[in-house]
């Protein structure tokens, strides 16, 4: 079988998905989504990701997201949701990816969890970088607080505040390329996989970031750059998420 090339021309951004989902494994709610992403070259982080994949880029650089939500109502397949442990949580630190179809996607370098069960699950079976760490979400009107904190002594830690408006927000072309983001790749059982996803279409609104203070970032790609503002902030109050059955890359 030929190889794709790993030129091949990244398809047109969408902000409805452009993949058919197929079996449904897993549907789950994002909530209170707070995105916070820095430029970076894209040679200081292809070695990041998996056969198959390369940096996706805008405007000649790649960007490296630190996002924070609440996972709700976690279901398998078409079944209920998960109590208790269907809902937590989570942080995590995203690259952007294309892959040799072309198929735009995201690249996870940690996703930290509160809940034990579902981070040992997805490391073990699906190979997913989750981390079962300390996290905590606060809301006071309009103002939201994430915080994650690893469970050994001096890990990464990572915290953001933030002013959450009511107005609605146009993310313009940045925001499209860093959101429009219709499945994930990763690495597992000796294999690179696209698994879709398919949700609504973003609605964001007005936010304002009032501090953040991130280790992530540098512990899981060497790069300190979220010692530094983000060139891109964006809240968006959610949305209902199915994620289909992983698609293998041809060749890798």
């Amino acid at each position: 079988m030929e190889r794709p090339p790993l030129s091949a021309v990244p398809e047109p951004l969408s902000r409805v998905a452009p993949h058919v989902a197929g079996r449904i494994l897993f549907r789950q709610s994002w909530d209170d989504l707070v995105f916070l992403h820095w430029p970076v070259d894209p040679g200081d982080v292809a070695h990041l990701f998996p056969a198959g994949t390369r940096p996706d880029v805008i405007d000649g650089a790649t960007y490296i997201g630190l996002v924070y939500f609440q996972m709700r109502r976690l279901a398998l397949g078409v079944g209920p949701a998960l109590p208790l442990i269907g809902t937590f949580t989570e942080i995590n630190v995203r690259l952007y990816s294309v892959d040799t179809e072309g198929r735009r996607g995201v690249v996870f370098r940690t996703l930290d969890c509160e809940r034990l069960l579902p981070s040992a699950v997805a490391r073990s079976v699906w190979g997913l970088p989750y981390r079962w760490v300390a996290t905590r979400k606060l809301r006071f009107g309009d103002r939201i607080i994430y915080t994650t904190r690893r469970r050994q002594p001096g890990g990464p830690t990572s915290r953001v505040w933030a002013a959450t408006g009511t107005q609605g927000h146009a993310c313009g072309p940045l925001g499209d390329f860093l959101t429009a983001r219709w499945g994930l790749h990763a690495r597992a059982w000796g294999s690179t996989y696209f698994w879709p996803v398919d949700h609504a279409p973003w609605t964001f609104r007005d936010i304002s970031l009032l501090s953040h203070d991130d280790d992530l970032v540098e512990a899981s790609t060497g790069l300190r750059v979220a010692r530094g503002m983000p060139t891109s902030v964006l809240y968006s109050p959610g949305v209902r998420v199915r994620f289909g059955t992983p698609r293998r890359l041809r060749g890798v």
